[in-house]
């Protein structure tokens, strides 16, 4: 399955701050969309850098409740892996597992359209083996 087919599916819902923001209003905002990361934009979408929970809970463990008031640009992943709509579900878990993260940001001409999890591509994988193999019995029983 490809990541545009994915996102058709699931929609295209992505939030989004800026470098700029405080490391506090992120943390809220995850906490009140029950997300788990924050992809770091610009004023034109195209997309600067990513933010997780891990992020925040690896700088609260290192340097404190301090790291709150910073600003967003001090932590966030710079530069993350992004997928296109035509990567294959396979290749994206792949990139995933290697660089052991969980969600990636799509873009389209370097402009965020979405964002694809680890979760959102099992899924997909999921329903497909799911759909070759009621066409495999099918064909097995003659249907």
């Amino acid at each position: 399955m490809l990541v545009g087919q994915i996102l058709k599916v699931k929609g295209d819902a992505v939030f989004t701050t800026v470098a700029g923001a405080k490391v506090s209003d992120a943390a809220a905002k995850l906490a009140k969309e029950r997300i788990g990361v924050l992809i770091v934009v610009t004023d034109d979408a195209h997309v600067e850098g990513i933010l997780s929970e891990r992020d925040i809970v690896r700088s609260l463990g290192e340097r404190g409740a301090a790291c709150l008031a910073e600003t967003i640009n001090s932590m966030m992943t710079r530069d993350p892996v992004c997928a296109s709509l035509s990567d294959t579900g396979e290749h994206v878990l792949t990139r995933m597992t290697e660089g052991r993260f969980r969600h990636m940001p799509v873009t389209d001409n370097g402009k965020l359209i979405g964002i694809v999890t680890l979760g959102d591509v099992v899924k997909a994988r999921l329903e497909e083996l799911a759909m070759e193999n009621e066409s495999m019995q099918g064909m097995i029983m003659g249907r």
